[in-house]
């Protein structure tokens, strides 16, 4: 009897044999299985191959629409044409407080709307003209952002030189982000230039004032609020006795932002994207930092002992109480859904921190997740998928829309946890179907109320009557030629 690691070599090398010579050495090297035994086992961080299908974003839209995007009281320009800042408005979900348009901007689409005369010409003349407009529109506005597009760094406009023109003129911060999206290889390195602008506009611009600290204050980053998410993690830690002086950029400010280098402890939600400030951080002002899981309740029991440990006797005591305070909550939620989930597959394919974040929850249901991988991770976040995983797991990075429908049709998995882009054609091929990019409007996932939310949403998704009801419309037409 073959083990399932054989078994899953097996089916890798048979989903590849589709491609040709080149394209097939280069995609083996980002399909691997687990190995407790083997560390980065696994490519990644590369170019995806052209002509297949891949679900990976841009630099802009990692600078944009990840990190940049959120902060409320700052207006984000997307500096080229209208399309760019159309679609990364809105989509993630990026809840926050504030009246829109008043103080707060973080669903507007603000755009310099490139025509063909602003390409042989350049924008510079345009975006200064818009700065002035927006100072003029919306006073309440705390700073700008210019998100540059691909056209921008392809026609060399000076956005450097309009920003700090701006700023002198309106005195308030003017970041320009040399984000344009034809950089690196996936939205990675967007979250790196973003880093590196928040680094050197904001966080390292900090001006000395009055601050009264305590020993207790800390830094929540890289929780972009998605459905609420970090307000269910801030008051798990206010609760344990620490103070949020710094939260972003989910719900942030600007003045939290410049707050951070005040914190005692940095708290990463999303290491991949927020991984390089962290460190920056760590280096000069020396604040540790560490990563923590707020997904289901044994992830939480675990970070919120691992974050308490940070700090004295006191705030380790109230850690201890909130977790055993919670027990009773969400012991009833597993004993609801676990019987309706018990020993149900998944397979998860998603960006950020979720394809090893998310597994714990998973299995707190009695649910097992057979496959997983990142759209744009690098061998750090492999490595720390590994202790999460089980042996012999299905691991893949940047997966083709080719192969992970062949992955899915040969495990047969129960549930699948994707984006949008794969959401509809597992649909159509009747599969049970989360979007987990910014959980199909739902949400939040986070903290002991999250779970009873992310336990009824898989229920209520996997034991939906209407997939033993649908057939997708290939097969259809397969049955249909067969009858005819």
């Amino acid at each position: 009897m073959t083990s399932i690691k054989e078994q899953n070599e097996k089916m890798i090398e048979e989903v590849l044999e589709v491609y040709p010579a080149a394209a097939k050495a280069d995609r083996a090297k980002h399909l691997s299985t687990s190995d407790s035994s083997c560390s980065s086992c696994i490519t990644s961080n590369r170019k995806s191959q052209p002509g297949v299908m891949t679900a990976r974003g841009c630099a802009y839209a990692g600078s944009k629409g990840v990190v940049f995007g959120p902060i409320k009281d700052m207006i984000h320009v997307s500096h080229g044409p209208v399309g760019c800042g159309q679609y990364s408005r809105a989509g993630r979900r990026n809840y926050y407080t504030g009246k829109t348009g008043v103080n707060t901007f973080g669903t507007m689409n603000f755009t310099s709307d490139f025509q063909e005369k602003d390409i042989v010409f350049g924008g510079d003349k345009k975006l200064a003209t818009l700065i002035t407009e927006l100072e003029t529109l919306f006073p309440l506005s705390k700073g700008i952002s210019i998100q540059s597009e691909c056209p921008v760094g392809l026609i060399g406009d000076d956005i450097e030189a309009v920003a700090k023109e701006a700023q002198a003129a309106t005195g308030k911060v003017v970041v320009p982000v040399r984000c344009e999206g034809f950089r690196g290889v996936s939205q990675s390195l967007g979250h790196h230039i973003a880093n590196d602008a928040i680094r050197d506009k904001i966080i390292d611009n900090r001006k000395e004032d009055e601050f009264e600290g305590t020993p207790y204050d800390v830094a929540l980053i890289g929780d972009y609020n998605i459905g609420g998410d970090a307000w269910s993690t801030r008051l798990l830690l206010e609760e344990i006795g620490l103070r949020v002086i710094s939260q972003w950029s989910g719900d942030g400010t600007l003045s939290e932002m410049e707050l951070n280098s005040k914190a005692k402890l940095n708290l990463v939600h999303c290491y991949r994207s927020v991984n390089y400030i962290a460190r920056h951080m760590e280096e000069k002002y020396q604040i540790p930092w560490m990563e923590f899981n707020f997904f289901g309740p044994t992830k939480i029991a675990e970070s919120l002992t691992a974050i308490a440990a940070k700090f004295d006797e006191t705030v380790q005591e109230k850690a201890k109480k909130v977790i055993a305070g919670y027990e009773e909550q969400w012991a009833a939620v597993v004993a609801k859904y676990k019987p309706r989930l018990q020993g149900k597959k998944v397979m998860l394919y998603v960006g950020g921190l979720r394809p090893r974040h998310v597994i714990g929850a998973y299995e707190d249901l009695g649910m097992e997740v057979v496959g997983t991988g990142y759209e744009f991770g690098h061998n750090d976040d492999y490595d720390r998928t590994q202790p999460d995983v089980k042996d012999a797991t299905l691991i893949y990075d940047d997966v083709t829309g080719y192969e992970f429908e062949e992955f899915v049709k040969k495990i047969q998995p129960d549930l699948i946890g994707s984006g949008v882009k794969e959401k509809y054609i597992f649909q159509k091929m009747g599969i049970p179907f989360r979007q987990m990019h910014s959980w199909d409007y739902s949400g939040p996932y986070h903290g002991y109320d999250g779970f009873d939310i992310f336990a009824r949403d898989m229920d209520m998704t996997l034991n939906n009557p209407c997939w033993d009801k649908m057939t997708a419309p290939w097969l259809a037409q397969d049955e249909l030629k067969k009858t005819a």
